[in-house]
């Protein structure tokens, strides 16, 4: 017997012996971390609904944690752009110290009011947890650029549901025009995984039922492809609107506490004179309202304008749920002037308007269909391309690198 022959196949049996524990583990990391988020954040939500003057609260509580950022996490402070430059360029180990930094920023943004979302801090536990993970199975590179895209796509996917999204989102984000097929097999694996412990642990994710949808027919593509331009604009004009903030901010008050302390206090002022309390937290409330009834422009416009300041002054979180709501309220109150019935254009708008600001128009297609079943995929493919093609170049991801234009001249 030729022994010879054989080693070859125990050493590749060897090594995805090792890749399957290293990715089950990260998905392990990842769900659990999400499940404990969502829980914390599910208080946090319910409290402040119930208890509305602890918004007076806001600017203490973006005091402190700008603070403690500025004390002990300027190595973390760049958040995902972190994760996405050291997958560019790989280094450093993220410190560890970003997972529980981003879960208790977060939490108190949503406790006291603040317009945030939950990716980013989801994205960023998956990946300092996985990346950790590097001690103890060294890696070249090309492996940590994997673990780390892993522990993205398992932090993507289980706080939102939405495994193929997360796998293919790690995938898209970290370029825009290039998609890094070679992870696909452990980042599908890591985000059903992370997924399905996450809902082992008691999470519960909204999934919705659209109904009948309309025949695609010359007037509805037209339709959709116009309320995609319109998402993509949107999108655009959010990324653009917290870069620019978010550098005032930074130019004239350079003690960086003080930044979410008076950002904070004008936040908290506005929304009691102007009785925007509906624009606080997630969104998910005014998510819920785009698809029951006809809403005007003034709900997408003022989450626009209440999560691009609470971002750009300092306020943790993340972008993507109040994308979601910004997203869903424009596309509602699109239905007056465009062919279809608002619940599409609502559930289009929540994907394509991300689409847009992210630059990742596949995985929010492949969103759209998770969230709102089969029948939506068409309809959404077309309304994300279109929103990726007028959103330009510049996404909420100031880590993501430009590879191919998204326009050659003739």
């Amino acid at each position: 017997m030729n022994v010879d022959f054989f080693l070859p196949w125990f050493t590749r049996l060897r090594h995805a012996a090792s890749a399957g524990l290293l990715i089950a583990l990260v998905a392990l990391l990842a769900g659990s971390a999400s499940a404990l988020f969502l829980a914390a954040l599910d208080w946090a939500t319910a409290t402040r609904l119930a208890h509305p003057w602890l918004l007076a609260g806001l600017p203490l509580a973006g005091f402190a944690v700008g603070w403690v950022y500025w004390r002990v996490g300027q190595p973390v402070e760049a958040g995902n752009n972190l994760l996405i430059d050291e997958i560019h360029d790989p280094k450093n180990t993220i410190p560890l110290r970003m997972a529980p930094l981003i879960l208790a920023a977060t939490v108190i943004s949503h406790l006291f009011g603040a317009s945030v979302g939950r990716e980013g801090t989801a994205v960023q536990m998956g990946g300092a947890l996985a990346d950790q993970l590097n001690r103890l199975w060294p890696q070249d590179a090309a492996g940590r650029q994997r673990v780390l895209m892993t522990g993205i796509s398992a932090g993507f996917a289980s706080v939102f549901g939405t495994p193929l999204a997360g796998a293919v989102f790690a995938l898209e984000v970290l370029a825009i025009g290039r998609l890094r097929v070679d992870a696909l097999l452990p980042c599908l694996l890591a985000a059903m995984l992370a997924d399905q412990v996450c809902l082992a642990w008691g999470a519960q994710h909204a999934h919705r039922a659209l109904g009948a949808l309309p025949a695609l027919s010359a007037s509805s593509l037209i339709a959709v492809l116009a309320a995609g331009a319109l998402f993509g604009l949107a999108g655009r004009s959010f990324a653009w609107a917290t870069h620019s903030l978010g550098r005032q901010f930074k130019t004239r008050i350079s003690y960086p506490p003080l930044r979410p302390l008076l950002g904070g206090a004008l936040f908290a002022v506005t929304v009691w004179a102007l009785g925007g309390e509906r624009f606080q937290g997630l969104g998910v409330n005014l998510i819920d309202a785009a698809f029951v009834g006809q809403l005007g422009p003034g709900e997408a416009l003022g989450k626009w304008a209440a999560t691009v300041w609470s971002l750009a002054c300092g306020f943790k979180g993340g972008e993507v749920t109040p994308l979601f709501a910004i997203g869903a309220t424009l596309g509602n109150a699109l239905a007056a002037l465009l062919p279809l019935p608002a619940p599409l254009l609502a559930a289009l708008g929540l994907a394509a308007v991300f689409a847009g600001a992210a630059n990742t128009p596949l995985a929010c297609t492949l969103l759209a269909i998770e969230l709102f079943g089969g029948g939506i995929g068409l309809f959404a493919a077309l309304a994300c391309a279109a929103s990726y093609a007028c959103s330009g170049h510049q996404g909420i991801y100031r880590a993501q690198r430009l590879e191919a234009p998204k326009h050659r001249p003739a």
